[in-house]
């Protein structure tokens, strides 16, 4: 019996979130082991185990990996989330790369010094850059690429939650992303994964901020 899927990382979003969210729709089980103080990252670092010396780190098939899109489209295609050939992976691709640009982000806001400065220019890329292209793809297809579910259906189910809960009401001029978003929450696993007391995180707050930077040793705030 294979080992449990590893997950290396603090106890809250980042980019671990997306990986999470991969992994359930794979309906593969896993355990966390949360960073809490700087002395567990150092180890880490002491033992070899961060090749760039950056998490999130997950332990898969006796490997140790990084990289956030590496683990991302390694966990596609082990769990066959990545397209039937070449070119439904490069359009797969195409679509996880620019909601990793969209939902990055997000994912910064905690640490910036005004972040309410940043959330019209992130809502705006949304509107005018991001959600129109997935609008018009779904206009005629019940996934983003091919006949199945992918790991850019996944991304984008997590993206359009993350950008509702900073911006109520967005979806309202997207209906066929809204109607996606419905579609994919009707699928079991992540039915369960979106009620309480799942693996899935919180908005970050304060403690995972404090958290973060005192594991990383930062005493500034983005600009």
């Amino acid at each position: 019996m294979a080992d449990k899927v590893k997950l290396h990382y603090f106890n809250g979003r980042g980019k671990m979130e997306s990986i999470r969210w991969l992994l359930t729709v794979a309906e593969v089980e896993f355990d966390e082991f949360h960073l809490t103080n700087r002395d567990q990252y150092l180890k880490l670092l002491n033992d070899g185990d961060l090749m760039f010396q950056q998490v999130p780190m997950v332990v898969i098939d006796g490997m140790k990996l990084v990289q956030t899109r590496a683990i991302l489209n390694y966990i596609a295609e082990k769990y066959n989330l990545h397209g039937n050939d070449i070119k439904e992976r490069v359009k797969i691709n195409m679509y996880t790369e620019a909601l990793i640009e969209l939902m990055e982000m997000i994912m910064i806001l905690p640490f910036a010094q005004d972040p309410n400065a940043k959330l019209y220019n992130i809502e705006t890329k949304a509107k005018e850059r991001y959600l129109p292209v997935f609008e018009k793809q779904l206009m005629e297809h019940i996934y983003l690429v091919g006949s199945r579910l992918s790991l850019a259906d996944v991304l984008l189910m997590e993206c359009t939650l993350m950008l509702e809960e900073k911006f109520v009401g967005i979806l309202a001029d997207f209906r066929n992303v809204k109607s996606f978003q419905g579609r994919m929450s009707k699928i079991p696993a992540i039915s369960r994964f979106l009620q309480p007391g799942s693996k899935r995180k919180p908005q970050p707050d304060d403690v995972y901020v404090k958290t973060v930077k005192e594991v990383f040793n930062l005493n500034i705030s983005l600009p």
